[in-house]
């Protein structure tokens, strides 16, 4: 499993669990929290910019539609996160086909099970600025494929010797 040697043995057991029920590779998940809570697995990770907190970056909409608070969340083991985690992807079992699939129901759900080249903020919209990072070949549209290139370099890493868990 990608990262599995940086977590704890519950917190692999809870990711393996979600997974099964949510069809979807183990280290695909992994490898997006990995990213976005900048490699840490941190409850507790806040990012500067917005109200994203936690494994998945939590925005404090989505907390409250989960039943919490992004407060709440911050204050949690990173197990006891997993259960938001679980709550949060559910409505997308069954169809997360790609780890690109699964960094699009985080990111932009509308976008699981577009292909690739799927436009996800495209400039002037007021979402592409604070994405426009993500835009690597700079044609003023982020892509599905264009997004996930980080989650893909984070499963890469998690990979390496030190970070995978091949145990039992």
């Amino acid at each position: 499993m990608a990262w599995g040697a940086v977590v704890s043995p519950e917190f692999r057991a809870a990711v393996v669990d979600i997974c099964d029920g949510l069809g979807i590779d183990p280290s695909w998940l992994m490898a997006c929290m990995a990213f976005e809570s900048a490699y840490s697995f941190d409850p507790a990770k806040r990012n500067p910019g917005s109200s994203a907190t936690g494994l998945i970056q939590f925005m404090a909409t989505t907390a409250r539609g989960l039943g919490t608070t992004t407060d709440a969340l911050a204050a949690m083991t990173a197990v006891e996160q997993l259960d938001y985690v679980r709550l949060y992807f559910k409505p997308y079992a069954g169809r997360m086909a790609t780890l690109a699939d699964v960094y699009m129901a985080i990111l932009y759900p509308k976008a699981i099970g577009k292909p690739d080249d799927y436009a996800l903020f495209v400039d002037p919209a007021k979402t592409y600025q604070p994405n426009s990072g993500l835009d690597a070949n700079r044609d003023k549209k982020v892509t599905k494929a264009e997004a996930a290139a980080s989650v893909r370099a984070a499963m890469d890493r998690g990979l390496r010797p030190g970070n995978v868990w091949s145990g039992s």
